[in-house]
């Protein structure tokens, strides 16, 4: 499956360019995750376990709430600074996707993909927030109960897109 994603990242991100860096549609949101695939693995944490966060004791992807008028990409690429101090380019940056709030009224969010090697992973220096964080197979992670089914499901959009645009 690593390889599959690896060759067509190319193609998304040619179908995507035009959003990348872009204020138009962007302009208000709530905040930015991004999954960051090496092969067949995805990182993610496991967040805290206090009652007062939402999803305490799930698995989590990089990412949170928007800081001033920070783009979409902006805001995700400083929250994986942040909380594993890892810094990419927004150019490595090769899916992108808008999702509307599930509240009402509530703004909506981004999703990113993007791929990291072997030699960034060695270099994870995780923050405070969260008790761990690990390289999960792509496929244990989507069907780990633990795992937060909203960011389940936008992996999944993600990986059907793959199938859809090497087909």
């Amino acid at each position: 499956m690593g390889v599959a994603i690896i060759l067509t990242h190319s193609i998304v991100l040619d179908r995507l360019s035009w959003g990348i860096g872009r204020r138009d549609m962007s302009k208000d949101f709530s905040g930015s995750k991004i999954a960051l695939f090496c092969g067949d693995e995805l990182l993610v944490y496991l967040r805290d376990d206090f009652e007062h966060i939402p999803f305490p004791g799930c698995w989590d992807l990089p990412g949170g709430g928007r800081e001033g008028e920070e783009s979409p990409e902006a805001c995700a690429l400083r929250e994986l600074e942040e909380e594993f101090g890892l810094i990419l380019s927004k150019e490595r940056i090769v899916w992108k996707q808008r999702y509307e709030s599930s509240r009402t009224g509530g703004l909506p969010s981004y999703f990113f993909v993007a791929d990291i090697t072997q030699s960034e992973i060695s270099e994870i220096e995780f923050g405070s927030e969260g008790q761990r964080w690990e390289m999960a197979p792509v496929q244990a992670f989507l069907k780990d109960e633990d795992a937060i089914l909203h960011l389940v499901e936008r992996i999944t959009d993600y990986l059907d897109d793959m199938k859809r645009d090497s087909s």
